[in-house]
């Protein structure tokens, strides 16, 4: 049971999954407070009210969190854009396939300079 159990950990990936949790948890917190301690600030000043992020739409009795939403929006953002430039960095496209061509007498997949069929042995 052990066995199969390491077998699966093994081929589902498991612990890079959960190590990629773990660090994606730890960025997000620091894309936070990057988010909450510099560019709130600023974002703050410009704006007439100073705090935006308790900025509520009152409607009736209803009231709507928008300042909040959108600081968590920009936060969103800011992580969604950091994840996708780690990305490019670390995930590289495939290599283009080598064209390739179809066998006039078996119909089989060859390479395109090929002057005899592999499958089926007949001069092109």
């Amino acid at each position: 049971m052990w066995v199969d159990f390491k077998k699966f950990l093994e081929k589902a990936n498991v612990v890079g999954l959960a190590l990629a949790v773990i660090v994606g948890g730890a960025a997000s917190a620091i894309v936070k407070a990057m988010s909450d301690d510099f560019l709130m600030p600023i974002i703050g000043a410009v704006l007439p009210g100073g705090d935006w992020r308790t900025y509520t739409l009152d409607v009736g009795s209803i009231q709507f969190g928008v300042g909040d939403f959108a600081g968590a929006f920009l936060n969103f953002a800011i992580i969604s854009f950091v994840a996708y430039q780690i990305a490019k960095v670390f995930v590289k496209p495939d290599p283009p396939a080598a064209p390739t061509k179809a066998c006039q007498y078996c119909l089989s997949s060859i390479p395109a300079a090929a002057t005899r069929c592999g499958h089926c042995t007949s001069a092109l």
